[in-house]
């Protein structure tokens, strides 16, 4: 009897230190999470590109370890949610371009592959934070997914707007995949209710409400008239974005002359504004100073295959 018990006793002791222990984790996880949401700040400033190249996974799965601590840590889906797509978007989707212009097919495979995992994590952290509703709604049948959006409220304003990127994001990387394409009118549908929001209650940093209209201006740009494309839709959508952000913005710049000088076939246009973020000093926007970095590459790579384009 009195080995049974003490048995007991050993038990409950190693059964509470391990209760302890993971208290302890989270609890650790839950003060070091304010320190990591205000320290992606610095990554977002990085003047760099090579720096926040080969520090961007690292940060990120530092990220995921402690998340994986404690899931429920809402500050951390949230680096976890805009950290993911950002990541496709500065580092992967680099790559894939620079894969693009060089012809060099496998790797063009091999990015679309990456750049579709980083986006779909970033999906995933979005839909955590969207709840369960969307988790289960988002890929049921029109009219539910319709209403999912139509019902979506301000508190859930900026996950919503990471999902639809990453969906849009991860579409244009599976373009012979006709399931996938199916997906954009539920991109443009999450991005308009984005839009609809802000015009009553703004978010308060700029690149949120200017990102929904870059994504849009994406979207209309990503075909020519004849086949369903609005570059005048598209124009006023990027434009609308360097006036949100006071012309700091210098990726809408970008994409603007890109995108909408060749769906129109406007070598001018391209050649002028992308002469103009060339001109640009990307310290315009201190707190955003690696996506102008970014831009500034993607200008430089298009201006010399100019001459190829046009």
């Amino acid at each position: 009897m009195l080995r049974i018990a003490l048995l007991a006793v050993v038990s409950t002791i190693g059964a509470a230190a391990i209760v302890a222990g993971c208290d302890l984790q989270k609890f650790t996880v839950n003060q070091t999470a304010p320190v990591l949401h205000s320290a992606n700040a610095s990554l977002q400033q990085e003047s760099d590109y090579e720096t926040a190249y080969r520090a961007i996974p690292g940060a990120l799965k530092t990220v995921e370890g402690f998340w994986v601590v404690n899931p429920d840590n809402e500050q951390l889906t949230q680096v976890l949610t805009e950290g993911y797509c950002q990541y496709g978007t500065a580092v992967v989707e680099d790559d894939w371009e620079v894969a693009r212009f060089a012809k060099r097919l496998d790797d063009v495979a091999y990015d679309d592959e990456r750049a579709t995992k980083a986006f779909t994590r970033c999906l995933n952290y979005a839909l955590l934070q969207l709840g369960a509703r969307w988790q289960k709604d988002l890929y049921g049948t029109s009219d539910a997914v319709l209403q999912l959006i139509k019902d979506t409220g301000h508190d859930k304003r900026t996950p919503m707007m990471w999902a639809a990127l990453a969906i849009g994001s991860i579409i244009n990387h599976n373009l012979r995949r006709p399931e996938a394409l199916a997906y954009i009118p539920l991109v443009k549908a999450m991005l308009l209710r984005v839009v609809e929001l802000d015009k009553d209650s703004p978010p308060d940093q700029e690149q949120l409400a200017a990102l929904p209209h870059v994504a849009l201006g994406m979207i209309y740009s990503g075909a020519s008239k004849q086949f369903g494309g609005d570059p005048d839709a598209a124009a006023a959508e990027f434009q609308l974005a360097l006036t949100i952000t006071h012309d700091k913005l210098l990726l809408a710049r970008v994409l603007y002359g890109y995108r909408v000088g060749l769906q129109t076939n406007n070598r001018k246009l391209f050649h002028d504004q992308l002469v103009q973020v060339m001109s640009t000093d990307p310290a315009v926007w201190p707190e955003q100073r690696l996506a102008n970095e970014v831009a500034r590459r993607k200008a430089r790579r298009y201006l010399s295959h100019e001459k190829d384009l046009f």
